[in-house]
């Protein structure tokens, strides 16, 4: 029994030790203090923008659908649409999209694109230098043939200068 909590235990620790969830623990971490960067960029820079066309906060743009919208004994009479919130939540969407894109996903884009350049022509000079190299020893064996040939008067069999025969052994 104990073995089976050690090997439980064993393959938990595994787990947690491999390194893509120690990468996806570390993204939801700066993920998260990036969502209070856009949050806060939202709320201090684009409601007061916007609000400048309306109520100060955009947050705070609604529409009544059953009147009256008004807020009686800490409930709220009718029905009210609160669309400054999705368009709050959607703005805050497109801006961090926008960041994530810009600053991360292109440049990491260009970077696998330059790399894969890269390894494409030094896939080119690799296999130029084997066709080269193979030609080289083709020219060497074809050198050394012709040259064998010469010494040996072109044919085996054929009689060498200063008597007998190429390809065949002598017993003298």
């Amino acid at each position: 029994m104990a073995e089976k909590k050690e090997t439980l235990l064993g393959g938990f620790k595994a787990f947690l030790m491999r390194g893509n969830v120690i990468d996806l623990a570390v993204a939801v971490v700066i993920g998260a203090a990036f969502t209070n960067i856009v949050n806060s960029v939202v709320k201090g820079v684009i409601n007061p923008l916007v609000g400048a066309f309306g109520t100060k906060d955009l947050e705070g743009y609604s529409s009544c659908l059953k009147a009256p919208c008004k807020v009686v004994n800490g409930e709220m009479q009718g029905i009210q649409i609160q669309w400054g919130l999705v368009l709050s939540a959607v703005l805050s969407f497109l801006i961090t999209a926008a960041v994530v894109y810009f600053l991360m996903v292109l440049p990491m884009a260009k970077i696998l694109a330059k790399r894969a350049a890269h390894d494409k022509a030094r896939e080119g000079v690799e296999e130029v230098m084997e066709v080269s190299e193979l030609e080289v020893l083709k020219e060497i064996r074809d050198h050394l043939v012709s040259q064998r040939g010469h010494v040996n008067n072109t044919t085996p069999g054929s009689a060498v200068p200063g008597g007998g025969t190429t390809g065949a052994h002598s017993t003298s």
